[in-house]
């Protein structure tokens, strides 16, 4: 967001540079100014999201969502492409603005291309999920077509497979959910 006092319009966007991946947007004259996400790393989500979504409502054990708020704290506040958490979990952690303030039960990191990205999902991000408590975390590459599990082992997460294209997800932490990682990903 870029707030200067100014009321931006339509007119003033089109005299900002163009840069690849970049995308601006005014609401109610206010500029916000994001970074698209390529196609396929929606189609990830997209896809992830499903697989998940259909095990919830057969098993009714929790919801998955794309893209929720997570405001575990003034400092730390992400948004991860895909989480899932248990009713009990939902029950004590959303808030009123539906944001969650406590740790989803599962969180998806689908991985962009640049080095900054991947350190932060790798390394930054694995820290905070690991030091809030996060059950399970899974780092999906549409770009190789692989999946890295993180569970919580010993009051931290560790990573305990990497799964490709053939392989099947299992969890412990989802009772009877199977699917290919193959599944998760774009053709």
């Amino acid at each position: 967001m870029l707030n200067t006092g100014v009321r931006w319009t339509t007119q003033d966007v089109e005299l900002l540079p163009e840069n690849e991946g970049t995308r601006y947007e005014i609401v109610d004259g206010e500029l916000f100014i994001t970074k698209a996400l390529h196609f396929k790393h929606q189609q990830t989500c997209g896809k992830i999201f499903g697989q998940l979504d259909v095990w919830s409502d057969s098993t009714g054990l929790g919801e998955a969502v794309i893209n929720p708020g997570v405001l575990f704290s003034e400092s730390d506040n992400v948004i991860p492409d895909v989480v899932w958490a248990t009713k009990e979990t939902l029950a004590l952690t959303l808030d009123e603005a539906g944001h969650l303030t406590g740790a989803p039960d599962l969180v998806v990191e689908v991985l962009s291309a640049s080095n900054e990205d991947v350190r932060r999902d790798k390394e930054a991000k694995l820290k905070l999920y690991s030091s809030r408590g996060v059950k399970e975390y899974l780092i999906a590459d549409w770009r190789s077509r692989k999946l890295e599990v993180h569970r919580r082992e010993q009051s931290q997460l560790n990573l305990v497979a990497t799964l490709f294209s053939s392989d099947n997800l299992i969890s412990p932490l989802l009772p009877g959910f199977s699917c290919t990682v193959n599944q998760f990903f774009p053709v």
